[in-house]
């Protein structure tokens, strides 16, 4: 049973008390950083013959850092859900188990950096739970939110900071080091939509006038974040990055529809998309070539060379895949950014990859289930749109390897190769788990949003 309702005397009433699980947590992250480990060690001994020489010093490591998130945890935020910390650890253990595979094939040393990279995303995770024991304190700053959004998406359009690359202006430099702001824009504008939304949710809701039968908000309602998120869109496509675009995009639609539970909007969303997506298709030279090699891949074997090899990988693999260390997925151009899923496939099969979508939907799951057990609308909302950002990304991408979907240039939360998104994602992780924490920890079994005890109050009741 996940929760119990204590009774307190009459002065203080009753109160709704979820068990902390940390051990459970505890368990679960330290198989899920085994699934990781043994990969690693089973593709060294297929390539090699023999145990990594980095073992011991890999292990520690790897653990160490398990161990601290979990920790931090523990001491923070002890009521915050229990199952999204080892699924993330499974996810990231996976990606790395893979890149070190390809290194190996490669003779490279990407692993490195990305453990590197994973070290860093883990340490501003711990700083999200440290300072942010409230998640509610950040709805007072819509507008500032947004302004630091736009100012990340600017950025790599700067003269002599930002870069180009596949195409795609989305980077800027940091010394030898490149970094992607729209990661971080990512978090801003989720924050920003989530605090807007929230304190105009009356108004966006009731009131409006109805138009072709559908209701619709007052311009000075809706204008300002409205200007803001299409300036954002805006951003992304002269960027060249559809894929981010498509995620912002999907984000407001599906904050708003949660904030008026009007059906408008979503209706009105769909019918955008399709305009701007036959928009893009007549007026640019990138939508048509991603349709083409959805659609029709072996009509230009060379251009759409990386959606080909990526299909003979999943056919060499088949159900049960090679095996770590036994299929050839280097073959496979950007096989440990873009297109890691279709590495992990020919190695792992097609069950395996399957196994992975089921985990990032379990983070999804639990995200929705915080923001339904979340007793202020802020974090309902935050806790929802992030949640849903997991859903559009993973979607997008996986379907995009499958060809189920045009390719969109979105990474695989976790396990692509690259700072910029592993970092982002591990600060998101820890924003959910801060509102998990809120929602489950002791509260007035008949409490307000305004009644909702603080940290030392909850302290005090279990105490009790």
């Amino acid at each position: 049973m996940l929760m119990s309702v204590v009774q307190q005397p009459s002065a203080t009433g009753e109160y709704i008390i979820f068990r902390q699980r940390r051990g459970v947590e505890l368990a679960l992250t330290l198989a899920a950083c085994t699934f990781g480990l043994v990969g690693w060690v089973v593709s060294y001994l297929n390539l090699r013959g023999s145990l990594p020489p980095e073992l011991i010093p890999g292990t520690i490591i790897w653990f160490a850092l398990a161990l601290g998130a979990h920790a931090i945890v523990r001491w923070r935020i002890p009521y915050a859900d229990p199952v999204i910390l080892p699924v993330v650890f499974l996810l990231n253990g996976l990606g790395l188990a893979m890149i070190a595979r390809l290194d190996l094939a490669k003779n490279a040393h990407a692993a490195t950096n990305q453990i590197i990279w994973t070290g860093l995303g883990i340490a501003l995770f711990a700083a999200v739970v440290f300072w942010l024991r409230d998640h509610r304190r950040l709805q007072r700053f819509p507008y500032l939110l947004f302004l630091g959004g736009l100012l990340m998406l600017i950025l790599p359009l700067v003269p002599l900071v930002g870069r180009e690359l596949n195409g795609a202006r989305i980077w800027i430099g940091v010394g030898p080091f490149s970094f992607q702001p729209a990661e971080v824009a990512k978090i801003l504008l989720a924050l920003a939509f989530a605090a807007y939304f929230y304190e105009k949710r009356d108004l966006l809701a009731l009131a409006g006038r109805r138009f072709i039968g559908l209701e619709f908000p007052r311009a000075r309602d809706l204008g300002p974040i409205a200007v803001m998120w299409l300036l954002s869109l805006a951003i992304m496509v002269f960027q060249n990055d559809l894929g981010t675009a498509l995620l912002f995009f999907g984000l407001f639609t599906f904050m708003i529809y949660v904030a008026t539970q009007r059906p408008a909007w979503p209706i009105l969303a769909g019918i955008a998309f399709v305009i701007a997506g036959l928009l893009a298709y007549n007026f640019t030279n990138h939508v048509p070539r991603r349709v083409n090699s959805w659609l029709n891949p072996f009509s230009d074997y060379d251009g759409n060379y990386q959606i080909i090899q990526a299909q003979f990988g999943f056919a060499w693999g088949g159900l049960f895949g090679r095996g770590w260390g036994q299929g050839s997925p280097w073959l496979t151009p950007m096989n440990e950014s873009d297109f890691i899923a279709a590495s992990l496939a020919e190695e792992i099969g097609i069950v395996g990859l399957m196994a992975i979508v089921l985990m990032y939907g379990f983070i999804v799951a639990r995200g929705m289930k915080t923001a339904l057990t979340c007793p202020d609308g802020f974090g309902k909302l935050l806790a929802g749109g992030l949640a849903f950002t997991f859903a559009v990304q993973v979607f997008s991408i996986i379907g995009g390897i499958t060809r189920l979907l045009p390719l969109t240039g979105l990474t695989t939360p976790f396990m692509s190769q690259g700072g910029s998104s592993l970092i982002a994602n591990w600060m998101i992780i820890g924003i959910l788990m801060v509102i998990s924490h809120r929602a489950r920890m002791p509260q007035r079994a008949t409490a307000t949003p305004q009644e909702l005890l603080t940290p030392a109050q909850s302290t005090a009741v279990i105490a009790k």
